[in-house]
């Protein structure tokens, strides 16, 4: 018996090795389908291997070492990894802050090997190079996440193939052209300026720009290729294993990992083809806010380690990190930790009531919290932040049967603590708002069930629980309870959706005692998401069109329930009290993630076309000329244009959010577009106008820029290049008549389509 002991002990390192190869065969699938997105929408070959190496070399493998010194192994390598890449972004944008700071960015290609050199040369160090102690994760985890993975691949494969890689004649989300121009912002040295209105202070969370302007110094990749394929593919799956972590780590089961990620990242508000009576009905992250995307890994960090603490484990000098960690989540998305702190708050005075002593763990991590809130809002809030105002229901302002019923009238002002349209209406109309709100909840069930069907270890005096509800109650309550002239409160929810998948992954961990069950439930509920019939909005948009069609998929819906229930009490009887939680838990995931998968699959079919109305798009030549520019200007040469306006060649009224030509062409202008200006905000429903539609802020600016293109006048000109420091001009004329006088006073660079760029030398005008 002892040989045999002394025999099994021998053997089990080389068999847990062995175990540990095996479970690489699952990540050959999603590794192949995600070169296969990349690569089948034109990402050069070479900087997807250039990423790979800077994301495992300067992100992955700096901050695992520095995750393992502070806060130990979790006891295998993949949640040791996933933590560290959190933590290595927030290594890597300390790095980019003090090279801005003292306008030394060309040496941050040196800062990941600053970081790693202790390891190696400090014998203490070394050891963070191995796993710590504990077991790894079982090959079921790497083949269900695998597959998960897969499922997230297919949404950036859709993403990749709606968004080509410029030049093309395209109309880009506006959005997208703002971070471009804030990215190349960041490669340039503090304070740092509105790249569409120099010399305004910038003032915004622009922490996922400055991570995009990192790697594209330290690599050369252009930030279109980083923005549009790669730093999104990363920055996606890294949120995606966090929030699994967490799952992991809250519940105790390695399976509730999976269905955390699946039912948070490839899953969405259920849809009975009336999404306009819903908000937030996708997932928590989007190529159109790289902030909010950066933020979920940073803020998945955070709760693990506040799990951690809250539970009895010391962080020791980790509680020095997490001040960072707390900046780089105000300074990505102004959000994500509001939510957090409400989780932190509600989770300390839950533990003061329970046990009749001060939490100091809870209060430690809501102090440093806060302190990331005060130094987001000193540092980073600015712009669209300022606009936010309390109003209870503000968000009804952007579902379709309140806009198109009650709130017809209400405009662009804030209109007071509730919208206009349900401080007019009767009895009947605050009825009708009020089964929109229901409505609207109903369909966010696969991201709130977990409120409704919680873990069972919330009566058992467990902090976790407390915490991760509050999060996301605070994430929905804020959502509800605040207006932004844009539905910039959304965000507060969007932050906290995989919070919601968790809470639910848990409650299945903490209840399932056998497959049957959730299985079945989960493929019920894809069925009914799948095969429900359509529900269109009524041609004739009145209070009772409206209520009855919302509530025809709800009655379906409350019919198969019921057969449901009443097969479940028969087949089961005794154990269908057990049972129908589970059930409903499962049923409620299963309908997110086929109605997100079945939506995937639809967009893989239809085939990319040039998007948006002609007057909107540019052209490929119009790419072509801005990537010109910013090959052959300086770094910090100053840009006037003519471009201004969304259309270009708008007069009476300017959407002044065209930020293409900083975007693209990677220079500060003079006066681009001013749509997100602190001063055009401040003024936002003045003339019953919407802030990105109010006049350039300097008036007499903006005229004399537009007479240098309109007359071509010599003086104004040499106003423009000796007294604002104008080097380039970039005149495009479909945004209005440019002079042929320009020609006399300016060195003509480049004409290409209906773009001319002209330099100004120091004889010029």
């Amino acid at each position: 018996m002892t040989t045999t002991l002394v025999a099994r002990t021998a053997t089990e390192p080389a068999s847990r090795e062995a175990g540990e190869w095996r479970s690489l065969l699952p990540w050959i699938v999603p590794a192949v389908a995600a070169l296969w997105a990349l690569l089948g929408t034109g990402t050069p070959a070479r900087d997807i291997a250039l990423y790979g190496g800077y994301f495992l070399l300067a992100i992955v493998v700096p901050g695992t070492l520095v995750f393992r010194v502070l806060f130990g192994s979790r006891g295998n390598w993949p949640e040791d990894l996933t933590l560290g890449t959190a933590t290595g972004l927030v290594v890597m944008l300390a790095g980019w802050a003090l090279g801005a700071a003292l306008g030394q960015q060309s040496l941050l290609i040196g800062w990941p090997v600053l970081v790693v050199l202790p390891f190696l040369l400090v014998p203490r160090l070394r050891r963070s190079w191995r796993r710590g102690a504990g077991d790894p994760l079982p090959v079921g985890w790497h083949w269900a996440m695998a597959a998960v993975l897969l499922l997230v691949i297919l949404w950036l494969a859709t993403v990749f193939q709606n968004f080509p890689l410029p030049p093309v004649r395209f109309e880009y989300y506006k959005d997208l052209y703002y971070h471009l121009a804030l990215v190349h912002e960041m490669t340039r040295s503090m304070p740092f300026q509105v790249p569409q209105l120099a010399g305004y202070e910038l003032r915004y969370h622009y922490l996922s720009d400055a991570d995009l302007a990192t790697a594209s110094m330290v690599t050369g990749i252009a930030p279109t290729t980083l923005l549009f394929r790669l730093w999104l593919l990363a920055i996606t799956v890294a949120g995606v294993f966090a929030f699994a972590t967490l799952a992991r780590v809250l519940s105790g089961r390695w399976w509730a990992a999976p269905v955390a990620a699946v039912a948070g990242f490839a899953g969405q508000a259920v849809s009975f083809g009336s999404a306009a009576a819903t908000f937030n009905s996708g997932g928590p992250v989007t190529l159109l806010s790289p902030s909010q995307d950066i933020a979920m890994p940073l803020i998945a960090l955070f709760a693990v380690l506040a799990v951690d603490r809250l539970r009895g484990r010391p962080l020791g000098w980790g509680w020095a990190f997490l001040p960072l960690l707390a900046v780089a989540g105000a300074g990505s998305k102004a959000s994500v930790l509001p939510p957090l702190a409400a989780g932190l708050a509600l989770t300390g005075v839950v533990s003061l009531g329970q046990r009749r002593k001060v939490p100091w763990a809870a209060a430690g991590l809501f102090a440093v919290t806060v302190f990331g809130m005060l130094f987001g809002a000193r540092f980073f809030a600015g712009g669209g932040a300022s606009v936010l105002q309390p109003q209870a229901l503000g968000t009804l302002r952007w579902l379709a049967p309140y806009t198109e019923t009650l709130g017809v009238d209400d405009g662009p002002r804030w209109g007071g603590f509730v919208p206009p349209g349900v401080e007019a209406a009767g009895t009947t109309g605050r009825l009708f708002v009020a089964w929109v709100v229901i409505w609207a909840l109903l369909l966010q069930a696969p991201r709130l069930i977990g409120l409704v069907v919680p873990p069972r270890t919330r009566g058992t005096g467990d902090p976790a629980f407390a915490l991760i509800a509050g999060v996301l109650l605070a994430g929905l309550g804020a959502t509800w309870v605040f207006w932004h002239p844009t539905a910039s409160q959304v965000y507060f929810y969007a932050g906290v959706i995989p919070f919601g998948a968790v809470l639910a992954a848990w409650s299945l961990a903490d209840r399932v005692r056998s497959w049957r069950v959730p299985v079945a439930g989960a493929v019920a509920g894809a069925l009914c998401a799948v095969l429900l019939p359509r529900v269109d909005p009524p041609a004739h948009p009145t209070i009772g069109h409206w209520a009855w069609t919302m509530a025809v998929p709800l009655l379906r819906l409350a019919a198969i329930t019921a057969v449901v229930i009443v097969v479940l009490v028969a087949v089961w009887r005794g154990r269908a009290r057990r049972a129908l939680p589970v059930a409903l838990v499962a049923a409620t995931l299963g309908a997110g993630v086929a109605s997100y998968t079945a939506q995937n699959v639809a967009a893989m079919t239809v085939t990319a076309a040039p998007k948006g109305e002609p007057k909107y798009q540019l052209t490929a030549l119009e790419m072509r000329a801005a990537q010109w520019l910013d090959r052959n200007a300086g770094r910090d040469d100053l840009v006037a244009t003519n471009v201004h306006c969304r259309p270009m060649n708008a007069t009476t009224l300017c959407d002044a959010r065209a930020f293409w030509v900083a975007g693209l062409g990677g220079r500060r202008t003079l006066v681009e577009s001013w749509g997100y200006s602190d001063q055009a905000v401040a003024v936002n429903g003045v003339g019953n106008r919407i802030y990105y539609y109010q006049p350039a802020p300097d008036r007499a600016l903006f005229e004399l820029n537009q007479r240098a293109f309109t007359t071509g006048d010599p003086a104004v000109v040499a106003r423009l290049r000796d007294e604002y420091g104008v080097r380039w001009l970039f005149a495009d004329s479909r945004a209005g008549a440019v002079a042929p006088e320009l020609s006399a006073v300016a060195t003509q660079r480049l004409r290409l389509g209906t773009v001319t760029i002209y330099e100004l030398g120091r004889g010029s005008g």
